[in-house]
């Protein structure tokens, strides 16, 4: 179940063990679902480790992701 502190599904946040930008997938037993930005893998990460992204960081997450599709990093 969602916690009311978590940010809602669809909503950006930061996984602050490693500050990864994720975007709220889901609520799976007792984690948060990320899904980087751009789409890919997603990851799990407790609760407590979860808050909702800045615009800053929201901003720097997409142009990381613009730069690497520029490179061919990424189809």
């Amino acid at each position: 179940m969602q916690n009311p502190q978590n940010p809602p599904i669809g909503s950006y946040a930061v996984d602050t063990r490693n500050g990864r930008v994720g975007i709220v997938m889901g609520y799976e037993g007792p984690y948060v679902q990320l899904r980087p930005y751009g789409g890919g893998r997603e990851w799990d990460v407790e609760p407590e480790a979860v808050r909702g992204a800045t615009q800053a960081e929201r901003l720097s997450a997409a142009t990381a992701y613009a730069n690497a599709r520029s490179r061919g990093e990424l189809p």
